[in-house]
């Protein structure tokens, strides 16, 4: 959404960054909530840790643990609707979509919706990938009726929540539509605007159209891979499967790069009316736009997926992976603190093991996951006082992650 002008870094409250989970063996866990994975299809090779199926009764409102609604204008973009919270504008249709509809009033006054999740962690775990998809039917809507829409799913670093400037701070735009166009536009932004090793306020980026229905005529799967297993990294943008344009970390600087994507980010579903980008297409809402026409979103999905460090060649006999640690336990150690202590693997596999991976469980709470060089002690921080946590360790050597251990009794966070 940031294409034409910078975005507004005020425009969102601020949230601590949580840790995302980095082992994609975590299928194997019982769920972390939100995810609903019972209605959720499996992705092989991935591993799901968010979701919206948007299953709520019809003109419902979304539920706020999960999302927060932007209001107001202002945006930074040259937009002119009044982003707002209502089931006039935000609300799910009872047949299982979230709907974004832009209305107009008897002054020409817009009204539209926004809304961000609350969680600000997704990024790829270390050396593994990221994969944040949404099946979207965009506004069917087109020629002059459609001048001035401007749909979008995109994500934003989290470090504009605690009052970085953007597009230092990274936006990815998974999917942008314009003026009721049959293409999907994907971009990056970064660095700094105008001008910068991003090109801003237009950002690196490529589009295609989308084929069998039209964007507007039906539901298209858009999606994007974060991919921190290859060398450069990758960002890779998908319509309906095809990959239509990468994005490679080697073709920015490596401080701005680092600026834009070391941090989680969050997903935002918004329709804005007017600003830049339609007005470099035509401009636009006019008399002859039409109101009450809504985006609709089947679900949103966030994956990722571990990829294991390619082992170093290693003298005859080969090593394996670690045998699995045994007698893991936790106590409190402080508010949202918990030591947590275990005896090593019988068996290093033929190699020593050069650090361990802690994941905390919690029903109620965000997973987090730790590293630790062997023989350290360790703590567990930024823990949510008041929620129940379980552990579990994981060795690494140089032939790969061993065996996970068993799970820690639950302890209470202080």
């Amino acid at each position: 959404m940031g294409d034409l002008a910078p975005v507004n870094s005020g425009r969102v409250a601020k949230l601590a960054l949580v840790g995302v989970c980095l082992v994609a063996a975590v299928a194997a866990l019982p769920p972390p909530r939100p995810v609903s994975a019972a209605s959720t299809p499996g992705l092989p090779g991935w591993n799901l840790v968010w979701n919206d199926e948007f299953n709520g009764s019809a003109n419902t409102g979304l539920n706020t643990a999960d999302w927060k609604y932007d209001t107001g204008t202002g945006w930074g973009t040259g937009e002119i609707e009044n982003m707002s919270a209502s089931t006039a504008n935000v609300y799910h249709d009872g047949n299982g979509h979230l709907a974004i509809k832009p209305i107009r009033d008897s002054g020409g006054n817009w009204t539209s919706g926004r809304i961000e999740t609350q969680r600000s962690d997704f990024q790829p775990p270390p050396g593994g990938k990221l994969r944040v998809e949404a099946s979207i039917q965009l506004p069917n809507v087109t020629g002059a009726a459609a001048a001035g829409y401007w749909p979008a799913f995109w994500m934003l670093g989290a470090p504009i929540r605690s009052g970085q400037s953007w597009p230092g701070v990274g936006e990815i735009d998974i999917m942008e539509n314009i003026q009721g166009q049959n293409t999907d536009y994907g971009h990056f932004h970064c660095g700094v605007a105008p001008g910068g090793p991003c090109n801003e306020f237009n950002g690196i980026g490529g589009a295609t159209n989308c084929t069998g229905t039209t964007c507007q005529a039906g539901f298209h799967t858009y999606w994007l891979e974060w991919d921190r297993s290859v060398s450069p990294e990758q960002l890779r943008f998908y319509l309906d499967g095809v990959n239509f344009f990468t994005m490679k970390s080697n073709q920015v600087d490596a401080t701005t790069w680092a600026n834009a994507t070391n941090h989680g980010m969050f997903v935002i579903f918004d329709l804005a009316m007017g600003g830049g980008f339609p007005g470099a297409f035509g401009g636009g809402p006019y008399a002859s736009t039409r109101s009450g026409v809504p985006m609709l979103v089947d679900y949103v999905r966030v994956y990722n997926s571990l990829v294991s460090p390619t082992p170093t060649p290693s003298p005859t006999p080969t090593p394996t992976p670690p045998g699995a640690a045994t007698g893991v336990t936790s106590t409190n150690s402080g508010t949202g603190q918990m030591a947590v202590s275990w005896n090593p693997p019988s068996s290093d596999g033929g190699a020593p093991i050069t650090y361990f991976a802690i994941y905390a469980y919690s029903p109620t709470a965000p997973a987090k996951m730790f590293e630790v060089a062997a023989g350290t002690p360790f703590t567990a921080t930024g823990l949510t006082s008041g929620a129940y946590y379980t552990f579990t360790v994981i060795p690494y050597n140089i032939a790969g992650w061993g065996s996970w251990s068993g799970w820690a009794p639950w302890v209470l966070s202080t």
